[in-house]
């Protein structure tokens, strides 16, 4: 009878820690995920033709999807930022090329008109946007962050 009491009293305390250790590595892994970056959606404003904000938005577009990939980001030019894809005028064509596997780069059709820049001269899988003010707005009201760009 002793036998079986100490056995009882041997597992309980022991079947008590298994049991917190289970739920500590359960909490444990659940923190772990929410420390993992999640997915969002933003919009950098570039108006500059400072190759210093130019090259920061390069930047900028590989840090971040090299930490989080799903990120889904657009830069969104005009006035003279449109600068940075235009064929003649860019010194970062490499870098734009390389973040574009990542983001995708519009320009705004009014600054083109202004410009006098034609589609032919910009950089290959440049969208062109109706008014570059009008697609960040509207980029905003469908929940995307905002970052205007400058050094």
């Amino acid at each position: 009878m002793k036998r079986a009491f100490a056995w009882r009293t041997t597992i309980k305390p022991l079947l008590f820690l298994a049991c917190v250790a289970v739920l500590a590595i359960g909490a444990a892994g659940t923190r772990a995920q929410s420390l993992q970056p999640q997915p969002y959606k933003v919009v950098f404003d570039l108006t500059s033709q400072d190759p210093q904000d130019q090259q920061a938005v390069l930047r900028w577009i590989n840090e971040v999807s090299a930490l989080n990939p799903k990120t889904q980001m657009e830069v969104v030019m005009y006035g003279r930022g449109l600068d940075l894809v235009v064929s003649g005028k860019t010194t970062l064509e490499s870098g734009v090329k390389e973040a574009m596997g990542h983001a995708t780069f519009a320009v705004c059709a009014v600054a083109m008109k202004n410009q006098k820049v034609e589609t032919s001269q910009l950089l290959a899988d440049v969208q062109v946007v109706p008014d570059g003010i009008g697609e960040i707005v509207a980029k905003q009201r469908a929940g995307w962050g905002y970052i205007k760009v400058g050094h």
